[in-house]
């Protein structure tokens, strides 16, 4: 279940940059913004015959990713493979010292692995929007209207979860019993 609110939550998050991207205004003030790490960028996976992004390009991908909220959404991850390889050895709890150590060991790896994802995801939004449509969204985002959007996703996102959740099941009783109805017509009874 919680992989399903997972995925939703990551559909719906895309689904609100699509938002955000239709409602910033080209006009907004830009402002300041935070550069992020530079990382060697990923190779986009299958080129489908388009010409390379350039570097401009690609770093507003990447700003698009850091100032909307998308790259902090990359954070939870490693600390959950990190709990899981814990839960699956805690039938060996003397291995757990070591296990911890390990696991804080490689935080600078995982760390490169998440910039790594960073910049797939960045090559994934160069190939789909256009370097003006960057832009825009990333005036939008450094905009106090952006950055009070990224702020409030979180709190939207588990209202909207919440709120999915109920409408699917109120919808799909709702299905069941129209389909029982009909069905019922046509002289077949469903359980």
């Amino acid at each position: 279940m919680s992989r399903r609110l997972d995925a939703l939550a990551a559909r719906l998050l895309g689904a609100a940059l699509v938002g955000a991207t239709l409602l910033a205004p080209a006009a907004l003030a830009e402002q300041p913004a935070t550069k992020p790490p530079a990382a060697k960028p990923a190779a986009p996976p299958a080129a489908q015959n388009q010409p390379a992004a350039s570097d401009n390009h690609i770093a507003l991908a990447r700003e698009v990713m850091f100032n909307s909220g998308i790259a902090r959404s990359f954070d939870s991850i490693i600390p959950a493979l990190a709990e899981q390889i814990k839960k699956n050895s805690v039938t060996r709890p003397e291995l757990s010292k070591d296990l911890d150590e390990v696991i804080k060991g490689l935080q600078p790896e995982m760390e490169l692995q998440k910039q790594r994802m960073i910049n797939v995801a960045a090559q994934i939004y160069a190939r789909r929007l256009s370097e003006p449509e960057l832009q825009d969204i990333v005036t939008f985002f450094r905009s106090p209207s952006g950055k009070r959007y990224v702020e409030t996703q979180p709190q939207v996102l588990d209202e909207l979860v919440g709120a999915m959740q109920d409408w699917t099941q109120e919808v799909s009783e709702y299905m069941m019993i129209r389909v029982r109805a009909e069905m019922g017509k046509r002289g077949h009874q469903l359980q």
